[in-house]
């Protein structure tokens, strides 16, 4: 016999590699009680498979785009903005909403690289994608890594959009990736896109 503890639950095998699955359980009635500029919220009456009735508020969102953009010095571009939702100035990777229609996810995370950092990569690949509070929200996020960082040319600077909001106040600042890591280890970059693409790059990715 075996002297590791009996925990519960099985050993499952997955069709052909680990993965979360799609599933769907019955709605019943919805209604929107709030109906936002970016967000919705939506509650609905969903059926359980016991045949339980709950309801479930879910935060509609169109999805968010991150860039981890790595320079040759393996340094990691960070942005230190401030959120008022949690009250702090956090140190962000440039992201932001997908709310041009049609837009590819790449193709707006090289937007929003150069709307808030005034950069251009050459080199893009796939990091992470991820929803960032299932519990809640529909909200979901693809990161990518940049390499191959250029600073944009004055004209292409002007042609961008004025900043305004919490974006007018952005600052820049460079950090080595090992100390990014440290930072996200120790409790002290704690947004959590930026600290799962520092992790993912760490782990290899």
């Amino acid at each position: 016999m075996s002297g590791h503890p009996q925990l519960p639950g099985e050993l499952w095998t997955p069709p052909a590699e680990l993965s979360d699955q799609p599933q769907q359980w019955p709605v019943g009635s919805s209604c929107r009680p709030y109906d936002g500029a970016f967000v919705q919220v939506r509650e609905d009456e969903v059926r359980g498979p016991t045949d339980e009735v709950f309801t479930r508020a879910v935060v509609e969102h169109p999805g968010a785009v991150g860039v981890l953009a790595l320079d040759e010095d393996d340094r990691v571009l960070l942005l230190s903005q401030y959120r008022h939702a949690v009250g702090q100035r956090l140190l962000e990777i440039p992201a932001g909403i997908l709310d041009v229609e049609g837009e590819p996810p790449q193709q707006a995370a090289a937007r929003e690289l150069a709307e808030e950092a005034g950069v251009a990569a050459h080199a893009w690949q796939r990091l992470l994608t991820l929803w960032p509070s299932p519990g809640v929200s529909n909200e979901h996020w693809q990161v990518f890594v940049a390499r191959g960082l250029t600073a944009l040319s004055p004209q292409a600077q002007a042609e961008l959009p004025a900043a305004r909001h919490e974006e007018a106040d952005l600052e820049i600042v460079w950090v080595p990736l090992a100390e990014a890591i440290r930072a996200v280890l120790a409790g002290r970059l704690c947004d959590s896109m930026a600290a799962a693409a520092v992790l993912a790059v760490a782990a290899g990715g």
